[in-house]
């Protein structure tokens, strides 16, 4: 009997040491880190911030961005007058679409420059249309919208690069709609011509376009 009692003392001296090991282990030392909540004061470092600045060169991954000519519209410091990829017909629909929606406020449709926002008092953006944005790289315009320019601010957190370029290459389409020559139309249609509803009152060497095209136009609400 003395030796059960015994074994019995003895276990339940183990299993209580035990259990007191368990319980001085959960602590809160994993819960309560020694870290800095975000924007917090440090005493470390001499600048007192505890959010450090990134390494200089750091690159965030997927954002390399080594082309150049897609991300900077320059080329050897001058900027280009070609898009860094082939434009097809999609790329100038989905440039329509964010010209539409990022630029006709302003620029309206035609990019005559008499957007809803200009028509209500806003500064009047320069015409597309104009001798200077006709001869200008196609660069500039994505440059514009990569760092703003004037009163226009840029469009870099909203579109990305390689719908700049199709905005771009959409813009000179418009450009073309309002002052392209029979000689920039391809052979083979120039016959089409023939059948648009102005083209008797075109100039000689012009093409023609849609009336509603030659004008501003009031956009609705």
């Amino acid at each position: 009997m003395r030796t059960a009692a015994t074994f019995a003392r003895s276990f339940a001296a183990l299993a209580l040491g035990a259990a007191a090991l368990l319980l001085a282990g959960c602590t809160q030392d994993m819960a309560t880190q020694p870290r800095y909540n975000p924007l917090r004061a440090s005493d470390f470092f001499g600048d007192r911030r505890s959010a450090r600045p990134l390494v200089p060169g750091t690159v965030p991954r997927g954002e390399l961005r080594s082309d150049a000519k897609l991300y900077t519209g320059m080329s050897n410091g001058l900027l280009i007058d070609s898009p860094p990829f082939p434009i097809t017909r999609a790329d100038l629909a989905r440039g329509q679409e964010r010209f539409n929606i990022n630029c006709a406020p302003c620029h309206d449709r035609t990019g005559y420059g008499n957007g809803l926002v200009a028509q209500r008092g806003f500064r009047h953006p320069p015409s597309y249309h104009i001798q200077r944005l006709i001869d200008a790289p196609l660069g500039h315009f994505y440059d514009v919208m990569t760092r703003g320019f004037g009163a226009m601010q840029d469009m870099s957190d909203r579109v990305t690069p390689e719908d700049r370029w199709r905005i771009a290459a959409y813009i000179r389409a418009l450009q073309y709609s309002q002052h392209a020559n029979v000689s920039d139309v391809p052979a083979g249609e120039r016959n089409k011509l023939n059948r648009l509803p102005a083209a008797a009152s075109v100039p000689a060497g012009h093409v023609a376009v849609p009336p509603a095209s030659q004008a501003p136009q009031k956009e609705s609400k």
